[in-house]
C-alpha cells in the first residue's frame, strides 16, 4: 500500500471524523481543514489547516504537498427546505476546494456527491452535479461516490424502508434504481472513501455508486 498525504475538508463532520481516524490507523498522514473554534473536533493525529472551507484563499497555500484531497463539506441533515443553502454552502465548498487543489498540484480529488436521478432532493442534486461538472472540467483525476442516504448514528430515518429496497432490488423494473438509491451503512461509506483515497484511478473520473460501496469499491 502507498502511503498518502491528505488533505480533508468537512473533517469535523459526521463522516470526516471517523474517515480521519481510519486514514490514521492505516499510516497516512492527514491534513484536515477547520473552522476556529472547531479544531479540537478533528481527531488526534491530525494536522490542522484553520480556515474557512468557503474560502479557498484562507487555505490554498496549505493544501500541499497532499496529493489527494478529500472532499466532505455539505449541508447538514439535507431537506428541501435547504435549497439555498445548497448553493451558499455545498456549490461555493466545492468551487474553492477545486481551486486550492489545482493550485497545490494535487493528483487526485474525491468527491462526495449523490445519486441520480432521484424522485426527491433535486436542488440538492442539481448542486451536486454542477460539483461533478466542475471537477471533470477541472482535469484532475477523481472519484466519486454516490450515495443517497448513509445510516448512522442520528441518520436512521429510512432504516425502517430498507425491507421494500429489498423487494425492489428483485423486481427487474425497479432493480436498476433500488439498488442506486437504496441506504448504504456508515461503515461501508467510510470504508469505501478509504478504498477510494489507497486506489485513485490513474486518469479520469471513477463513480462509485451504492452498489459499488457497498462492496467497498473493491
Amino acid at each position: 500500500m502507498t502511503v498518502r498525504n491528505i488533505f480533508v475538508t468537512g473533517g469535523t463532520g459526521y463522516l470526516g471524523r471517523p474517515l480521519i481516524s481510519q486514514l490514521l490507523a492505516r499510516g497516512h498522514t492527514v491534513r484536515a481543514l477547520a473552522r476556529p473554534g472547531s479544531e479540537r473536533h478533528l481527531p488526534a493525529g491530525s494536522a490542522v489547516v484553520t480556515g474557512n472551507a468557503l474560502d479557498d484563499a484562507t487555505f490554498a497555500t496549505a493544501v500541499a504537498p497532499s496529493d489527494t484531497f478529500v472532499h466532505l463539506v455539505g449541508t447538514p441533515h439535507p431537506s428541501p427546505a435547504k435549497a439555498q443553502q445548497f448553493r451558499d454552502v455545498d456549490l461555493v465548498s466545492v468551487q474553492a476546494a477545486v481551486t486550492a487543489a489545482r493550485h497545490a498540484w494535487v493528483s487526485h480529488f474525491v468527491y462526495l456527491s449523490v445519486a441520480y436521478p432521484a424522485p426527491i432532493m433535486q436542488a440538492y442534486i442539481d448542486v451536486r452535479r454542477e460539483g461533478e461538472a466542475l471537477i471533470r472540467s477541472s482535469g484532475m483525476p477523481a472519484t466519486f461516490l454516490r450515495p443517497f442516504y448513509v445510516l448512522g448514528p442520528g441518520h436512521w430515518w429510512p432504516y425502517p424502508l430498507l425491507p421494500v429496497f429489498t423487494l425492489l432490488r428483485l423486481l427487474p423494473a425497479t432493480r436498476d434504481s433500488a439498488g442506486r438509491l437504496g441506504p448504504v451503512t456508515l461503515r461501508q461509506m467510510i470504508r469505501a472513501l478509504v478504498f477510494a483515497v489507497e486506489n485513485p484511478p490513474r486518469a479520469g473520473v471513477r463513480e462509485m455508486n451504492a452498489p459499488d460501496i457497498k462492496r467497498g469499491g473493491s
